[in-house]
């Protein structure tokens, strides 16, 4: 593969040492609230509902409920943000990330930034962990969130998480694209995309592991039958190029990896389209395939990311 924009790495993965504390490297603090569904204009809630689905499939790959109600009900949620704070930062138009499944970032993220921002290696940037409002899939509210194609989650973000994060942490965040960065795994990486696709006046940046450009979406939308499988089938080949830099993973052992094509549910396949349709268009962008890889690999993820981050923050000032 193209050693400068797609690369291949693995099977075996070495815990990267930006990983683990360093004695002397000053440590950011982290501040975390709870956002009440009732409290969102946007998002108010839903739960899925068990069992809603059959087993049959429209020709597009979206399973068919016995109803269209019939997918979720409306249900209340908490959801958990965690903003990181460098020792550093900027008191105001600091340079930040959104990171959805905010969670699963907890015991990594804060160390390897405290370790590239005190080599100068990306700015001292502030990151938001965002938790979903719950559920996975078709029907849940992660997936509402997650697996839409449209600019709603964005907006959320923007007139919803912003304003608390600045309230809680006293921090200006930057209006430049260019110091906004999304990252997400699974259905949270393809939401990274998405907020950058679909809001490129907003964020500029996206790192993406495991991505669900596959069709996950609920409910369907006729103006994207597939999904996120749309994105490298149809929007970005039919889209002139966005002013985007954007890092891709996926595993060789990803999920449904032996899927045929037809079911438009092959993590691998998507995701290699992905990079074939962003290298089509001129876009700004790395690709990597882990050897061995499964979905959201742990080893990959220590093994990468201090790279990824570094290469995803090029250009931005120090």
């Amino acid at each position: 593969m193209n050693a400068e924009r797609n690369v291949v790495i693995g099977p075996a993965y070495a815990r990267a040492p930006e990983c683990d504390r360093r004695p002397g490297v000053p440590e950011g603090r982290i501040q975390s609230f709870v956002m009440s569904s009732s409290d969102s204009r946007i998002y108010p809630g839903i739960r899925r509902l068990e069992n809603e689905f059959t087993k049959r499939r429209d020709g597009f790959g979206n399973r068919i409920a016995a109803a269209e109600h019939e997918q979720s009900v409306a249900a209340p949620y908490l959801r958990t943000v965690w903003a990181y704070v460098p020792h550093n930062a900027l008191a105001s138009d600091a340079p930040f990330m959104i990171v959805q499944d905010g969670h699963a970032y907890l015991n990594t993220l804060p160390v390897v930034l405290d370790n590239l921002i005190a080599e100068k290696r990306v700015p001292p940037l502030v990151a938001i962990l965002v938790d979903s409002g719950g559920g996975d899939a078709q029907g849940s509210q992660r997936g509402l969130e997650y697996d839409t194609l449209s600019g709603r989650y964005s907006d959320f973000i923007e007139t919803e998480v912003l304003p608390r994060v600045k309230a809680e942490t006293g921090i200006s965040l930057t209006d430049d694209p260019g110091g906004r960065a999304t990252m997400g795994v699974s259905s949270g990486a393809a939401c990274a995309f998405t907020m950058a696709w679909f809001h490129p006046e907003r964020y500029r940046r996206v790192l993406s592991y495991s991505g669900t450009f596959v069709n996950q979406q609920s409910p369907p939308n006729p103006a994207y039958p597939r999904g996120a499988w749309e994105y490298h089938a149809t929007v970005i080949p039919g889209t002139e190029r966005k002013p985007l830099r954007i890092w891709l993973e996926v595993g060789e052992k990803d999920l449904h990896a032996d899927d045929p094509e037809e079911t438009f549910h092959n993590w691998p396949l998507a995701n290699k389209r992905m990079a074939d349709a962003l290298a089509a268009k001129g876009f700004d962008y790395r690709f990597t395939l882990s050897l061995g890889g499964r979905h959201f690999d742990p080893r990959v993820l220590e093994h990468t990311l201090p790279g990824a981050l570094e290469w995803l923050w090029d250009g931005y000032p120090r």
